[in-house]
């Protein structure tokens, strides 16, 4: 592991004013490290989607301090106008359903962040087939999602997250979707590439079984965010 690729500090999310004031996250601290997969657990509605928005520069902060590797991006307050550059090209998102464009094929999805960052077309088709190889679907390449498996569809949307060669990706239930085969396929191929990328993996469950296979658990208690034994129980 080569140092921090993701520190909150004292990160707080409000929704609402006055007496419809909701609290969701009051204070969080905590640090991720390349190279790890993390997972983030709380019961229904405690917030871990928020959490994983904010960190992922898609929803604002009520106030607090996120880092992003080397770069300070949020102090109550975004210290930066392109937080839409930061999703693409530090962060790779995976998601419960794979969200792949319908009428591109599975290469043109995997290249589509890619070339919208100026990538050139051969270069990013290149590294795209080395993903897809990597994923053992190259050769479901130029076919649409609608011919692909559940379990197919979400290792193109990993290779899609892995396109813009992130420093994080934050995985939203991937595998609540998928039988329990395929889901222990798609933690494991998380961990593979949070090792082999040196990549900071934070991935939301619901499902104690995947929990084993991570190396650490992040619980959501009193609205703060702790460690906790991998033997802990999702409620």
């Amino acid at each position: 592991m080569s140092g921090q690729s993701i520190r909150v500090e004292n990160l707080v999310k409000h929704f609402g004013k006055g007496d419809s004031l909701v609290e969701v996250i009051d204070g969080a601290s905590f640090e991720v490290k390349k190279g790890e997969l993390v997972a983030l657990i709380a019961p229904s509605g405690a917030g871990k989607t928020t959490l994983l928005m904010m960190i992922g520069c898609v929803e604002e902060p009520t106030s607090g301090t996120i880092w992003l590797g080397d770069e300070k991006v949020y102090e109550n307050q975004w210290l930066t106008n392109e937080t839409r550059k930061i999703r693409r090209e530090k962060i790779g998102f995976i998601f419960q359903a794979h969200y792949l464009i319908p009428f591109l094929n599975v290469l043109e999805n995997v290249t589509l962040i890619p070339q919208t960052n100026g990538v050139s077309k051969q270069a990013s088709e290149k590294e795209a087939m080395e993903l897809l190889d990597y994923f053992d679907i190259a050769d479901k390449a130029r076919a649409m999602s609608s011919q692909l498996s559940g379990g197919q569809n979400q290792r193109v949307a990993i290779a899609r997250a892995l396109a813009n060669k992130p420093e994080i990706i934050l995985a939203d239930e991937p595998t609540a979707a998928l039988d329990r085969k395929r889901s222990v396929s798609v933690v494991e191929m998380l961990k593979k590439i949070a090792i082999d990328q040196d990549v900071a993996v934070i991935m939301v469950t619901h499902d104690d079984a995947m929990l084993p296979l991570c190396d650490r658990i992040l619980n959501i208690q009193d609205k703060k965010v702790v460690d906790v034994p991998k033997e802990t129980k999702i409620l």
